[in-house]
């Protein structure tokens, strides 16, 4: 692969990586009681409660939302992200990457 290809490689992978930064995974658990905001690019960046759905005296229903949430949404932004990168992945060894 010539420097002029691998440049023109590098670039579309930047661009790919934008993308993944800008898509927004949102998943919801108790009819809306817990919402997830993810980025395809696997950061966090909001979680929400709505205290009128949450019954305190139970705290453990909760936690398995927040965390059937949070690990459905990382799912799915690795899923993404692996959509988005396939196309990539040959020519990524031939960078040394």
């Amino acid at each position: 692969m010539s420097r002029f290809d691998q440049a023109k490689m590098l670039m579309k992978i930047k661009k790919v990586q934008k993308e993944l930064q800008k898509q927004v995974i949102t998943i919801e658990r108790g009819d809306g009681a817990v919402k997830v905001e993810i980025t395809a690019e696997q950061k966090l960046k909001h979680i929400s409660i709505d205290p009128e759905s949450v019954d305190l005296e139970d705290i453990g229903v909760l936690e398995r939302w927040l965390e059937e949430a949070v690990k459905e949404a990382l799912t799915e932004s690795q899923k993404i992200a692996a959509e988005k990168m396939q196309p990539f992945m040959g020519a990524l060894g031939d960078l040394g990457l």
